[in-house]
């Protein structure tokens, strides 16, 4: 089967094309990579889709996946799809408790994970473990022979993602095999010539569906267990990778260390995807002189929605930093805060990947989705003159000073302009006269020094008064939650900590 013509999102192979050829290098043991041509992959995922039903496992029934990133990973997920069961990737970083609350959400059958997770995960749920050498091992699951992928309809679901939690408990989101083969078909493109770095984490959607997309595409993977700015740089240059995925905050770890891109050879590099949160002029500027004459792009997407809304426009790139123009039959429309379409607002958006609903939340579900389909995404953007879109911030993170809405990504993106600051945070505390004041995290360049007053100078001369941080703290890094992401839910209650009410 292929992409083109399947009905299972787990059977995208074109074996006809390239069954002999490499479709992953594993670097999960980084002195010995192993390579798997797409023959092998699609043995081992009919294999492993036999083991399931084997243990009496029926369509329908929902597996976690608990791991970091390797081959057995996306051999399980497929397995999975074509045999009809719902793969329910889970991010490995949740404390238990979460974890715990997510296999009794999905109603979980059977966990596959690695030793590391294995060994602190307590449930009576039965667990394969991808490193055991025992009954529960991740080869006895696998029953090697021919499979009859499962053929599903337009509702079947093809796995349950769980988003952050970053505001409570995460919320399980259901999507079809139909909805994201769509998406997947909408990005294929001649890149059987590509060979993609993926290090951000599968079990987010940026890295599962790029890999989708590549193997849809007949193309090649170099894939990292986890995400280092040293092993970023240094797969790039040693399996000399054409096209470089990432989360914007992983390239701004790459560019910490101005020596850690001088002295590597880059050049493979004619492609570069970032994609799940904003990039800053400074960041961009850092990525076009890093890898010159790259086709660099930001994409957008969401959970509940897919990655397919914003794209390049008749062959045209979009203009640096935004995420470009509404792709065609896609719906897409800014709502103002009086219910109005506007040219800044948030995005509401509706296309065949969109999810059919929170899992077991219906009314989160109604709050978020219209009855006629459309996905109220909390992303503020704003449109040009020319209909390129940009992201301006999240509502759930703006907050008002004095009458005045503000919006981190605002602040921040006028922090990095600063020649001494590499990365920033900026997070609200309450005051009783304005309601609430901006306060900033700040990581200078390697080498360099960061002066408060003159952060604070910086964001008055460049930006309205009301929106400069009254307090600036120096770090060495910022702390990530999810797939490279800032945790800013941890440094909001740090800044809390930090200055109580009425000091600032």
């Amino acid at each position: 089967m292929s992409a083109a013509n399947t009905e299972n999102l787990g059977d995208i192979f074109d074996l006809a094309a390239t069954a002999d050829r490499t479709a992953l290098i594993d670097c999960r043991e980084w002195n010995n990579p192993r390579e798997y041509t797409y023959g092998e992959l699609d043995a081992q995922a009919n294999s492993c889709a036999r083991g399931l039903m084997a243990r009496g496992l029926e369509p329908g029934c929902s597996i976690a996946l608990l791991s970091a990133n390797r081959a057995e990973f996306m051999i399980s997920y497929m397995g999975i799809l074509r045999a009809g069961m719902i793969a329910v990737p889970i991010n490995h970083k949740f404390p238990a408790e979460i974890i715990w609350f997510i296999l009794a959400d999905a109603d979980v059958r059977l966990v596959i994970c690695d030793a590391e997770r294995s060994a602190v995960l307590r449930t009576d749920v039965p667990v394969v473990n991808f490193d055991s050498n025992c009954k529960d091992s991740f080869d006895s699951l696998i029953d090697y022979g021919p499979f009859d992928v499962y053929p599903p309809v337009r509702t079947d679901v093809a796995m349950v993602l769980y988003t952050s939690g970053s505001t409570g408990r995460p919320k399980g989101v259901p999507l079809t095999h139909s909805g994201h083969l769509w998406a997947l078909r909408s990005r294929l493109g001649a890149f059987d010539k590509h060979r993609l770095l993926v290090a951000a984490p599968l079990y987010h959607m940026n890295a599962l569906c790029v890999s989708l997309v590549a193997w849809g595409s007949r193309a090649q993977i170099v894939l990292l267990p986890e995400f280092t700015a040293d092993t970023y740089v240094a797969a790039i240059e040693r399996f000399r990778c054409t096209w470089i995925t990432s989360v914007p905050t992983m390239l701004a770890m790459v560019f910490v260390d101005p020596t850690l891109t001088e002295k590597a050879d880059l050049s493979s590099v004619n492609i570069v995807r970032m994609g799940s949160a904003p990039v800053s002029p400074k960041l961009w500027a850092h990525v076009k002189a890093s890898f010159p004459g790259a086709s660099i792009m930001n994409g957008y997407g969401t959970t509940e929605s897919g990655p397919v809304v914003f794209g390049a426009r008749d062959g045209i790139a979009p203009p640096p930093t935004s995420v470009g123009w509404v792709i065609p039959g896609v719906g897409a429309k800014l709502i103002d805060a009086s219910g109005n379409e506007a040219d800044q607002g948030e995005l509401w958006h509706k296309c065949p990947a969109n999810s059919p609903g929170y899992l077991n939340l219906p009314d989160k579900t109604a709050e978020a989705f219209t009855k006629d389909g459309w996905y109220k995404t909390g992303d503020i953007f704003r449109r040009d003159i020319d209909g390129a879109h940009y992201f301006v911030g999240r509502t759930d993170d703006m907050f008002n000073c004095g009458g005045e809405n503000i919006y981190p990504a605002d602040v921040e993106a006028i922090l990095v302009s600063h020649p001494d600051i590499d990365q920033a945070c900026v997070v609200p505390v309450p005051d009783e006269i304005k309601g609430m004041k901006p306060v900033a995290f700040a990581v200078p360049r390697i080498g360099r020094s960061i002066d408060e007053n003159q952060v604070k100078k910086h964001a008055l001369a460049n930006g309205p008064a009301y929106q400069h941080p009254r307090r600036v703290m120096v770090m060495e890094e910022l702390p990530l939650a999810g797939p490279g992401k800032v945790d800013r839910k941890g440094l909001t209650e740090k800044a809390l900590q930090m200055w109580p009410p009425g000091t600032v």
